[in-house]
Parts: structure tokens; C-alpha cells; sequence
């Protein structure tokens, strides 16, 4: 049952759809008749019946009608429909804005930060032991620029404003006037986007990306950040008595655009240092524009002494100290652009430590407090200090992270070059006794002016500029396909000799089975180097890759491989000494680790969210959950909340019995994967003749190529791409391939049924495994997998294999459908079913056009007319936009 504000919140959704989907249709009649116009209706109308139908016939109905468009009319119907599924999600993300549902939730299961705080006092935590949690934690939100985001920029500024139309709509109620001039708005706005090409002509830069991100901190969460902060004081003065210390920060950002060279040339040495010289100038702007408004309001006398002291006898001492901040940040703004610009700038007093910036506003801080000032000295002074707290001096760290081949290549040039051997032909045990004896040498290792190949040079130049950034600019630098304690050893030894001396983090990444398998015997034999930890002290961070770890083993295989590594690294650090921080490496969809933060968090293994965590937020997720305030604050809360659950009250460890159980089904799902996609010759070319994997290629998303190679088959395609291409169909092979196997064989044995639902009760991890599976199979569509097949496919031995699939997902299905005791999937969760309902007859349309348009380009080479072109990759934005969580 929905409560009356739920219901009342339900019916506002409706409306605000209705409302933009009304005004779309005014814009497209106006722009190209009523006809047209009928003709999108005719054509919604036919798939909501061939939804509701079981006749084949009244699906066959839309596929004719699509077919039949004169091909004048394929990309102006994509582009409606396309539309249409865009103004859904405004008016959904607006709906869960004013509701706080950032995330998919059962009913009666969100997340609340006071409800958690009265739970861990009941549990006999202090209020001094919660205010400590907090103000301990760190959470690191890493923003990523993965080729998920489809929505242009400029499409996207026209949409927020689109949002603030509706809640002036809904808030002038008694204000007819006011009311009307926001629907006159919105028109133009929907004018507007329907008048804007939604599909990027180039793709975008790494610096591009970079701004992108910038740009949602700037809009977004600027003023999310302080606002979320005054609810967590105003919290935590309620349960305990006390705000949180003013230099805590529970959330921090960071970031990988423009620092993420793994696999992408585009990203530079040259690039990284633009990114970060980016992120100085667009802070020192930010912070500028709130001492304006500081100035403008510190207007008062009073102050304690050592304010008198600072600036001398001034009658308005708090504006003399923040017009000299604000002529600091000035420099700082203008040496940051002169920079960007390839100037020289002239030696200038600059801002740059995140101190700096922040003492002499806590000086201000504590001079009202002195004076029986605090309600001014809470006001803006404590949301400007709360900001630089959470955002530096950069906005947001900027992590570097590059394959580890790419060291080992420049040892083995250098070792060559020195006489000393091939780096790459050693064995593990030399290449450790060679990289810890150099990182103990006082001598320089790599020769000032070797001539060493450009892609040698281009690592060299990375950690150079590495070297010249402050350490506060910096996050972490993570290794990609990380093997060996080697791969570390080799990147704290380039730190010392061409990053002058700077001590990142280092963070080797594991994201294949057997890289995950031996995770923690590699951190093991890492610790135990005694020139190790010297470099690295008693803090290691290690990240778990989610989107390859999937692609390469299968879904379930892959869950509880990363569930092992955690158990197991957990148990090397606190054996060690050494604090741990993992970090995920999640996507957006449930075959790259995605899902409710919550639900995640909470069904790691006990022990590994200790008070911290770092968690990648990657493409169009980035913007539904960080890219309004109110969404934005929403989302902070859900993280603080997961990560003070699994800190103070961890989830229980699993019983034996479970882990045999986990063992056994994950050794069968990843048979039945990789005997299809692995050991099937059948399988990759049905995935290239039924997806639209070749086309995606040339839709400009993001910077990075969607190969790591050119040549080679599934295992050099990226996992974004790999899935992206799935859920086109909407097959979603990557998220479930495997798990059904495993389940019915569980099923057919005697007290399996019970042991499957014993788990799924008891035990958080399997429990939300289970949630993600259901929604994955709801967006599913066997129908619409099989007519891309009929239309794409005509050889019988890949048609064979389509529909094996096919009933591979429909027999999962069933057996899900009986280990959760339901009759239909998303029985308990009915605002996503209802989501997924309603985009259904918009989505529908775009499947038959793009699977259409995928053989028009087939039978013309690929020299199908720009207009055609265009419409296909319209189609993938709206089967994107329609399915939110696509890459």
C-alpha cells in the first residue's frame, strides 16, 4: 500500500509526463504537421497492443507499419521517440527529487541517516563513537567519463531547466501568473531540444570530458555539498549533541577524466596537466564568487584578538581578511589561465594547499564564534568552509591510472639500454630484487637524455607532471591488470625517478577470475617486502574490477570472486597492520557491478567498508544521481548511510554451508558461460550479425576507443561496449548468461529450493545478487532479442544458437521466479515494473527502426545516407535513455 504522499507523488509523475509529452507534440506539429504527429500516435498505439497481445500478428502490425515509413520520415521518428523517453526521465528524476528515492528500493527498505543513528545507539554505540564514525570517513566518489553518457551537454543544461519548470508548475498553484510564465518556458524549452541535434557530430575530447564533470560540480553539487552538510550537523545535534568538526569531510570527489590513459591515446601527459590546471582556475572561480558574497555580508565589527591582530585596527576586519583571500585567489585564477593558454605567468603569491584557503576562513569562524557571533558564523562562512573541505583547491583529485604492461615496457627498454638485461624476460624474483635495490639507490636510475620509444617517453612524461603537482591535486594511481607485487613495485619506483619522489597511493587493479583468485596472495607477498613498506607505509589500497572480471567468467562467477578477493584482503591487511581501502569499480548496469549503492555496500563482506571506500560513479549514473542538488543530496546520504551500516553494524559472515553452496553454483554458471561464449565458434559471429557492436563504434560517445585492439575477437572489446551492445537487444546476455544453469540444477536436488531461499533471507550478498537478476530479466525482452535475429541473422546455425539463448533466459526466469516465491517479476518493487511498463510502447518503436536501419547499412556497406546514419545512432541514445542503466 502507498502512503497518501507517496500516491500523491505517483500522480504528479503521471502528470508532469503528460505535461511534457503534450508539449512535445504541439512542437513537432508545428515543426512538421498533425499528420506526422497522428503518425507517432499510430505508431505508440501499435506497440502498447502488441504489448498487451499474445498474437504474433499484432506484433508483426508495428514491424509492418515501421517498415512501410517513407525513409524521409525514419530519423524525425526516432528523434520523437527518442524525445519522448528524455522527457520521462526528467519528469522521473524530478518525481524522485521531491520523493528522496534516488535508488530502486523495495517498499518500507530505503536508506535513513536518523533511523541508522537511533539503531546504533540501541546497539550501544555513544554519541561520541558516532560522531567519530562520521567525521573518520572517507568515501571517495570517483567521477568517470565511461562512453555511457549519450546526452549531449547542451541537452542536458536544457533539461535541468526543464525540471525547474515543473517545480515552479507545481509550487504556484495560487499564483496563476507565475504558473503561466513557467508553461510558457517550458514550451520554449521543449522548442528548444526538439530543435537541437541530439547526437554529438565528434566525439568528445578527454578535456571535454573533464569539463563535463566539472560542470556537474559546479551546477550541482556546489550547493549540494554545504546543504548537505547542515542537514548532517542539524542530525547529528539531535542523536548526539555536537555538529560534525569543520574539517571533516565523510565525502570527497575525485575524478578519472583526463587521467585515465588505460587503453586511450587520447589521454596525455600534455592532457592530464590541461585537466589539472582546469580544475585550479574553475576553483579559485567558484570560491571567488562566495567570498563576494562573504564580503558582502561580514559587515561587522566585532571580532576576538587574534582577528585585531591579523589584519591591525580596521574597523571591518572580517572584510580586510577576505578581500586579501580574494586577491590570492585572483592570482591564482589568472596564473591557472595564463597556464592554460601556454603563458609564462609572472611569480605570484597563489593558493596552493587546500590550508591555505581554508585557515583564513576558519579564522573568521572562530572571531564570530569568540563573540557571540555563531549564528552568523554557521550561515554561508560555514557553507564556503565546507566546500573547500570537501573540493580543495582542484575540485576534485585527480586519479591517474595506466595498464601495467606499460611500465614492464619501460623497464625492459631501460634494462636494455643499461646493459643489464630484459626486464620482461626476468622472473618474478628478479624483477622484485632489481626494483627494490633502485628504489633504495641514492643514484638516479633512468639516464637524463635516453632516447627511449615515444611510448616510453609518454610514461616518463605522465609521472613528470605527477612530480610537479602538489600531492593534494592527486588521488590515487591505479594499475590496470595488475598480476604481480612487481606491477606495484615498478610504479613506486618511476614515482621516485621520474615523479620527484612524489608517494601516491598505489592501487593495482584486479579484474579478471584469475587475477581475483590471487588478489590477496599478491597483497600478501606485496607486504611482506621489507623495502615495501617504507614506500607505502601501513595504508594499501587495492581496486576490484567488476565490468572484466563479468566479461571474462560470467555474472555470478564474477560476484563471488570479488566477494572472495575482499574476504581474503581484508584478512592479509589486518594480519599486516596496514589499513586497507577498496575500491570498486562499478558501472552502471547490473553486468558491471551496478545497482543500489546501498544494497552493494551492504552486501560486501564484513570488514571491508571500514570507516572508507572508493567507488567509481561512471557515465549517464554520474547525472542521475549527482546532476540535480536535491538528487544529489540524496545520493551523499545513501553512501553515508552504507558505508556507517557496514562500519558499525557488518553484516554477518557467511555460514560454511553457504560458501560450499556458492562455490558449487558459481563453478557450474561459469561452465555454461564459457562453453558459450568462450568455446562456441557460433557465438561471436552471432554477436556481431544480431548487435549493433559494429555500428556502436562510429556513435561518438566518449573519448576512448571501444577496442583495446583493433584485431581479435570478444576478449579485446571493452565491457562497456560488450554490454552496451546486449542491452540493444535486449538480450542482456552478460548480466545473466550462466546463473540459470546453475540454479535449476540446484533445484533439481533434494532441499535445494530452501537452501536457495535460507540464503537469500540470511545473507545480504546473495540476497542482492538475487534483486539485481530480477530487475536485469524485467528489461529483458526474449520477443525483441528474436526479431532483431529474424532481420539480422540468415544463417541456421547461429538462428540455432539465438534461440537456445533465448530460452535460456525465459528458463531463468522461471527458476527465479520460484526461488523468490513470486508469480511475476518486480512483484514487490511495482514503481520500477511500472517504469519499465510505461517506456515500453516508446521504446518498442526504436528496436524495429534500429534493426531496420542495421540491415539498410549491412546490404549498403556501411554507405547508408548521413539522415540514416543519424537515425541509427538516435536509436541507441533512445534505447539508452529508455533503459537508463545501459553501459
Amino acid at each position: 500500500m502507498r502512503s497518501e504522499q507517496e500516491t500523491s507523488l505517483h500522480e504528479s509523475l503521471r502528470d508532469n509526463v503528460r505535461l511534457l509529452g503534450d508539449s512535445l507534440g504541439r512542437t513537432i506539429a508545428k515543426d512538421l504537421g498533425n499528420e506526422f504527429v497522428d503518425r507517432i500516435e499510430r505508431i505508440r498505439a501499435l506497440a502498447k497492443k502488441g504489448r498487451q497481445s499474445a498474437e504474433e500478428a499484432d506484433r508483426r502490425e508495428l514491424i509492418d507499419y515501421l517498415r512501410a515509413l517513407p525513409e524521409g520520415e525514419l530519423l524525425p521518428v526516432t528523434r520523437a521517440f527518442n524525445q519522448f523517453l528524455n522527457f520521462s526521465n526528467i519528469a522521473e528524476q524530478h518525481y524522485r527529487a521531491r520523493f528522496r528515492r534516488v535508488e530502486d528500493y523495495k517498499p518500507g527498505t530505503q536508506p535513513d541517516l536518523g533511523e541508522l543513528l537511533q539503531r546504533a545507539t540501541s546497539a550501544g554505540q555513544s554519541p561520541r563513537q558516532l560522531v567519530d564514525a562520521i567525521a573518520g570517513m572517507r568515501i571517495d566518489l570517483v567521477l568517470t567519463a565511461h562512453p555511457t553518457e549519450v546526452i549531449r551537454r547542451t541537452l542536458i543544461q536544457k533539461y535541468d531547466a526543464i525540471d525547474d519548470c515543473l517545480q515552479i508548475i507545481e509550487d504556484s498553484g495560487d499564483q496563476p501568473e507565475v504558473q503561466q510564465r513557467a508553461q510558457g518556458r517550458l514550451e520554449e524549452l521543449i522548442a528548444q531540444s526538439w530543435h537541437t541535434d541530439e547526437i554529438r557530430h565528434e566525439r568528445p575530447t578527454p578535456v571535454d570530458e573533464a569539463k563535463w564533470g566539472f560542470a556537474v560540480i559546479e551546477n550541482s553539487l556546489w550547493e549540494a555539498v554545504p546543504t548537505f552538510h547542515r542537514d548532517l550537523d542539524a542530525l547529528l545535534m539531535e542523536k548526539a549533541g555536537e555538529r560534525l568538526p569543520l574539517e571533516a569531510s565523510p565525502i570527497r570527489f575525485a575524478s578519472w577524466m583526463g587521467g585515465d590513459r588505460d587503453g586511450n591515446p587520447n589521454v596525455t601527459a600534455s592532457v592530464t596537466e590541461e585537466v589539472l590546471l582546469l580544475g585550479r582556475w574553475m576553483a579559485a572561480d567558484l570560491y571567488l564568487r562566495d567570498l563576494e558574497q562573504l564580503k558582502a555580508e561580514l559587515s561587522m565589527w566585532k571580532a576576538n584578538d587574534a582577528l585585531h591582530a591579523e589584519v591591525g585596527d580596521d574597523p571591518e576586519p572580517y572584510r580586510t581578511l577576505l578581500k586579501r583571500l580574494s586577491t590570492r585567489l585572483e592570482a591564482t585564477r589568472a596564473w591557472a589561465r595564463a597556464r592554460l593558454d601556454g603563458d609564462v605567468p609572472a611569480e605570484a603569491a597563489i593558493i596552493e594547499t587546500r590550508d591555505q584557503l581554508f585557515a583564513p576562513l576558519l579564522a573568521c569562524h572562530r572571531s564570530l564564534c569568540d563573540v557571540g557571533l555563531e549564528t552568523i558564523a554557521n550561515g554561508v562562512l560555514l557553507d564556503t568552509l565546507r566546500r573547500v573541505a570537501v573540493f580543495g583547491v582542484n575540485l576534485a583529485k585527480l586519479d591517474v591510472r595506466q595498464d601495467g604492461a606499460r611500465h614492464a615496457q619501460v623497464f625492459e627498454e631501460l634494462t636494455q639500454y643499461l646493459d643489464l638485461g630484459n626486464y620482461r624476460e626476468w622472473d618474478e624474483e628478479r624483477r622484485q630484487a632489481f626494483l627494490l635495490e633502485e628504489l633504495t639507490s641514492p643514484r638516479p636510475l633512468i639516464p637524463p637524455r635516453w632516447a627511449c620509444s615515444a611510448e616510453t617517453r609518454e610514461v616518463l612524461d605522465t609521472f613528470a607532471v605527477i612530480g610537479r603537482e602538489h600531492r593534494q591535486a592527486l588521488g590515487t594511481y591505479i594499475i590496470s591488470m595488475a598480476q604481480q607485487p612487481s606491477d606495484v613495485l615498478a610504479v613506486a619506483l618511476l614515482m621516485k625517478e621520474a615523479g620527484n619522489g612524489v608517494r601516491l597511493p598505489i592501487a593495482p587493479l584486479f579484474e579478471t577470475l584469475d587475477d581475483l583468485d590471487r588478489a590477496g596472495d599478491v597483497i600478501e607477498r606485496l607486504l611482506a617486502l621489507p623495502g615495501y613498506r617504507e614506500v607505502a607505509g601501513d595504508y594499501q589500497e587495492v581496486m576490484i574490477g567488476y565490468s572484466d572480471s563479468a566479461k571474462d567468467a560470467g555474472q555470478l562467477a564474477a560476484a563471488w570472486a570479488q566477494y572472495r578477493a575482499q574476504e581474503r584482503l581484508v584478512e592479509v591487511c589486518r594480519d599486516g597492520g596496514v589499513e586497507l581501502t577498496l575500491f570498486h569499480g562499478r558501472g552502471g548496469t547490473v553486468g558491471r557491478g551496478g545497482g543500489p549503492a546501498h544494497a552493494a555496500i551492504l552486501s560486501q563482506p564484513p570488514g571491508s567498508v571500514n570507516g572508507s571506500l572508493r567507488v567509481t560513479e561512471q557515465g549517464e549514473m554520474i547525472r542521475f544521481k549527482f546532476g540535480q542538488p536535491d538528487i544529489a543530496l540524496r545520493s551523499m546520504e545513501i553512501y553515508v548511510c552504507a558505508v556507517l551500516e557496514a562500519t558499525l553494524l557488518p553484516p554477518p559472515a557467511p555460514r560454511p554451508v553457504w560458501r560450499e553452496e556458492m562455490d558449487r553454483l558459481a563453478a557450474i554458471a561459469h561452465g555454461a558461460y564459457v562453453g558459450v561464449v568462450r568455446e562456441d565458434p557460433d557465438f561471436v559471429p552471432y554477436f556481431r550479425a544480431v548487435t549493433p557492436e559494429g555500428a556502436l563504434g562510429r556513435l561518438p560517445l566518449g573519448s576512448r576507443p571501444a577496442k583495446r585492439r583493433q584485431e581479435g575477437g570478444i576478449e579485446t572489446l571493452r565491457a562497456i561496449p560488450w554490454i552496451f551492445a546486449w542491452t540493444q537487444t535486449r538480450l542482456m546476455l552478460p548480466a545473466w548468461l550462466g546463473s540459470g544453469e546453475a540454479f535449476a540444477k540446484r533445484l533439481e536436488e533434494q532441499g535445494g529450493l530452501d537452501r536457495l531461499r535460507e540464503m537469500r533471507e540470511q545473507w545480504p550478498f546473495f540476497g542482492t545478487y538475487l534483486d539485481m537478476l530480477e530487475m536485469l530479466l524485467a528489461k529483458s525482452d526474449p520477443l525483441i532479442a528474436a526479431y532483431y535475429e529474424k532481420r539480422l541473422v540468415d544463417d541456421p546455425a547461429l538462428t540455432r544458437l539465438g534461440e537456445s539463448l533465448r530460452q535460456r533466459l525465459v528458463d531463468l526466469e522461471a527458476v527465479l521466479l520460484r526461488i523468490l516465491d513470486q508469480g511475476e517479476l518486480l512483484e514487490n518493487t511495482p514503481l520500477i515494473r511500472q517504469a519499465i511498463e510505461v517506456r515500453n510502447p516508446y521504446i518498442d518503436p526504436l528496436h524495429g527502426l534500429q534493426a531496420e536501419l542495421l540491415q539498410r547499412n549491412r546490404d549498403a556497406r556501411g554507405e547508408i545516407t548521413p539522415e540514416l546514419s543519424r537515425a541509427l545512432m538516435v536509436t541507441m541514445a533512445g534505447i539508452a535513455a529508455g533503459l537508463r542503466n545501459t553501459g
